[in-house]
């Protein structure tokens, strides 16, 4: 299964780094380039992983975050922070958002996969026992009894 990155930066030499930085892995990559294009692209591209900028025209990329996190079908989305902001308030601001990981401009190319492969493993091991729950539940009506009562 191949995963879906969304980069989204307004800057357009940005997106084309960080997208050169992950070409030698077999990804699925789409760019946004302000905030509401970011929205649109999440629901369109669907993504598993969001390279998000914070300093965007339309909406700034912590709304987009928020934005993301609080939609049901959008909020397992997982959110990589790139910023050139990297104050403890603006992470703060962007852990309050909803954000699962941060990396401060300049962005290495070995940062960059090593973080990005990291969030992608989470991200599957999630879906994996997610689907897992899925079979079990249907395989033995039983064991979604005693998961039902156990949460």
């Amino acid at each position: 299964m191949v995963s879906k990155i969304l980069i989204a930066d307004d800057n357009l030499q940005n997106c084309e780094l960080l997208d050169a930085y992950l070409s030698d892995e077999d990804y699925d990559v789409a760019m946004a380039h302000d905030g509401q294009e970011t929205l649109d692209k999440v629901s369109e591209f669907q993504p598993d992983l969001i390279l998000l900028d914070i300093m965007m025209p339309k909406l700034s990329g912590y709304e987009v975050c928020q934005q993301i996190k609080q939609n049901d079908s959008t909020k397992d989305v997982l959110v990589l922070v790139v910023t050139a902001l990297n104050e403890a308030g603006d992470i703060e601001k962007g852990v309050e958002a909803g954000c699962d990981d941060f990396l401060s401009k300049p962005v290495t190319r070995l940062e960059l996969k090593t973080r990005v492969r990291s969030l992608l493993r989470v991200r599957h091991l999630t879906n994996e026992r997610d689907r897992l729950l899925a079979y079990l539940a249907q395989v033995d009506p039983q064991y979604q009894d005693h998961q039902d009562a156990e949460g």
